[in-house]
């Protein structure tokens, strides 16, 4: 049985190594042009050496060309561009559906004394350990010496008959020097004013409060809120850089963020402020000289 398997194994053997001779003759003189040996084990190679070149060609055509756009099912360049951008938006809406989450848990913990919960990879602020100090103008000392807007606030809760009289007796901290560019409109979403302030303008807290917000978003850039007293809340937007971070005390006029021009809604440097009253947009023109 073996001697027949060993018969079988060297007929193959020979039939593949068995040397032809290919022969080019001149059609007309029957003259030998030239002449090629081969065996059978050395067009199998050729052959599977020609396969893995035909293929390998065809995988960098598709793999690495516009060709593949042509394989049906295979999506087209404008296709893979709106995937790319719903995955960024969506990327997007779930850090600000969180930062939202986060937002009011850290409004409970202020209101019953704990302590708030740092906002998610909250690397907005310029730096934790090394204080940001700005020097006061004369002015703005002499103000913050004769008025100290908590002591208006901590008066108590009034009805809403009273609340536009109590809001004209709290002194407000302008936030920034600038010219007023886009007035308050809430009836076109617009629940704020748009100020137009130099280059580098300093961002100053209008009242004594709690950080509430510190983070950047898509739209709105770089943002930080405050809570103060009597429900009043102070929003910043489209600042280049925060100083404070959530949980962080602050002081009218302290330094809390740097006039920017980041976000998407967005036209040109300067500072969004919206100020708020038990869920209401006020209009801070109303109250604060700018």
């Amino acid at each position: 049985m073996t001697q027949q398997k060993e018969k079988v194994h060297r007929r193959i053997f020979r039939k593949l190594t068995h040397k032809f001779r290919m022969v080019l003759l001149n059609e007309e003189t029957y003259e030998e042009v030239g002449h090629i040996r081969l065996t059978r084990l050395n067009l199998i190679a050729v052959t599977g050496v020609i396969v893995l070149l035909i293929v390998a060609i065809v995988y960098v055509l598709i793999a690495y060309t516009s060709i593949r756009e042509f394989i049906p099912g295979y999506p087209d360049a404008a296709m893979r561009q709106n995937i790319r951008e719903n995955a960024m938006k969506i990327d997007s809406l779930e850090y600000e559906q969180a930062v939202r989450d986060q937002y009011f848990d850290n409004l409970k913990r202020i209101i019953t004394g704990e302590a708030p919960l740092s906002y998610l990879n909250d690397t907005t602020e310029v730096s934790r350990r090394e204080e940001v100090t700005f020097p006061r103008s004369a002015n703005e000392t002499v103000l913050r010496q004769q008025v100290t807007p908590q002591e208006h606030l901590r008066q108590g809760v009034v009805g809403e008959d009273q609340l536009e009289e109590r809001l004209q007796d709290i002194n407000f901290f302008t936030p920034a020097n600038g010219i007023i560019t886009n007035a308050f409109n809430p009836m076109e979403g617009h629940f704020g004013i748009d100020l137009v302030a130099p280059p580098n303008e300093v961002v100053k807290a209008t009242l004594d409060g709690t950080v509430t917000m510190s983070t950047w978003t898509l739209e709105t850039g770089y943002v930080i809120q405050i809570q103060h007293d009597f429900e009043l809340i102070s929003v910043y937007k489209h600042n280049a850089g925060l100083f404070k971070s959530v949980g962080q005390k602050v002081s009218a006029g302290d330094a809390i963020a740097i006039v920017g021009n980041s976000g998407e809604l967005t036209t040109g440097p300067h500072l969004h402020f919206e100020l708020w009253h038990d869920r209401v947009p006020l209009n801070p023109a109303d109250y604060i000289v700018f």
